[in-house]
């Protein structure tokens, strides 16, 4: 297959120097992880074209709607998961192994990612992502345009949940490809399954938050950080890698990768909530806000309202009904004033500060041991 053609070429990772950029994690991407993130690209490219190929084959709206999921995947992105994973795979193997056995399986988190992003998006009925119309919102959209009978947002969400699962079996798929031995991918599986059912885990607690905010805290909060975000964007992806490299359970690696996702993949989460309140939309590519409008139980709501005084907490209590973009300034402003923005900025950095600590004496490579140092900071100081 075409997908088999790309993994073949034997990418080797070697630093580069970071273009002039606003987002600090693009730089650090491109200073560490350029060939790697072209190998992604064109992995999932060459999987998915073959994958569309098929189903339409069944039936020519079939291709049409392989073809949106497609597209989903390769709207852009970081490449978050993958960097991730790579790093692990890298400082548990060192500079001379080639990409290419594994190289499939980290295009498979991407796969992953899709999947959660585009269900989080029904769940959360958000209108863009990455600044173009959210998946449901599109179908629906194509739904109207057509003359279609039926509800075209109740279509919409049923066509983004079924993309969703696509793209979760296209995930299995790819990942199978990988080139290592049976017995290691067994072992890989069980972690990248392990993610899978924290991201689960993760997502309920975030949508019960939602649903019971009146009963909601700060540990809860910090505890959906911890399973929907940190796990799945770090902590696993990381040992998901050293897995893929043969590491053991007993191995000091999986303790420190286990310690440093844990910190940045929390702080990672925290900055999050940042951006859904004071984040520029021409960077996030989401409206500005959006946290406050639905009363999202996040870590900074949290801590405003445990820090707020009468008045402001009166005013906290608008969350998830304000509607104008004035009322969300006024709101985000209390939020500031109660000492809860400078309260999470503290956290992130103290929790950078842990991830570092964590790579401080580590038996891993020391190229992967300065790009984990450089994301650590960049994840946690990002803009989008």
């Amino acid at each position: 297959m075409a997908n088999d053609a790309v993994a073949g070429n034997a990418l080797r990772v070697a630093p580069a120097q970071p273009g002039a950029t606003d987002d600090p994690v693009r730089g650090v991407l491109a200073a560490f992880t350029k060939d790697l993130i072209k190998g992604v690209d064109e992995t999932l490219a060459a999987f998915l074209a073959a994958e569309v190929e098929s189903l339409t084959e069944i039936d020519a709206a079939m291709g049409g709607f392989a073809a949106t999921a497609r597209d989903c995947v390769l709207a852009g992105g970081k490449r978050v998961r993958p960097t991730f994973a790579y790093w692990g795979w890298r400082g548990a193997v060192g500079g001379e192994e080639p990409l290419c056995s594994v190289l499939p399986a980290l295009s498979a988190l991407e796969l992953l990612h899709t999947f959660a992003l585009v269900h989080d998006d029904v769940m959360d009925a958000s209108d863009t992502r990455r600044g173009l119309p959210t998946a449901h919102r599109a179908a629906a959209a194509r739904h109207r345009a057509a003359g279609h009978t039926g509800d075209p947002d109740r279509y919409g969400e049923a066509v983004a949940v079924l993309i969703g699962d696509l793209c979760m079996v296209w995930a299995d798929r790819l990942m199978a490809h990988a080139a290592v031995p049976a017995d290691r991918l067994l072992d890989v599986r069980r972690c990248y399954d392990q993610m899978r059912v924290e991201t689960v885990a993760g997502q309920f607690l975030d949508v019960l938050g939602e649903n019971d905010s009146a009963s909601w805290t700060v540990d809860r909060a910090l505890r959906v950080a911890r399973y929907k975000t940190a796990s799945y964007t770090v902590q696993r992806p990381l040992l998901f890698g050293a897995c893929l490299a043969g590491a053991d359970a007993d191995d000091p690696l999986i303790a420190t990768y286990t310690r440093y996702g844990l910190a940045v993949g929390e702080a990672f989460q925290l900055r999050d909530d940042l951006l859904g309140v004071y984040g520029d939309p021409e960077t996030t590519g989401k409206p500005a806000g959006d946290d406050l409008r639905t009363g999202k139980p996040t870590t900074l709501l949290m801590l405003a309202r445990q820090l707020a005084d009468p008045a402001q907490r009166r005013a906290l209590e608008r969350a998830g009904s304000v509607t104008s973009a004035r009322e969300v300034d006024r709101l985000a402003d209390v939020v500031r004033d109660t000492g809860a923005t400078a309260q999470v900025e503290r956290m992130i950095s103290e929790r950078v500060t842990e991830a570092l600590a964590a790579l401080g004496t580590a038996p891993i490579d020391e190229t992967a041991r300065t790009a984990l140092t450089g994301l650590a900071t960049a994840a946690t100081a990002r803009r989008a």
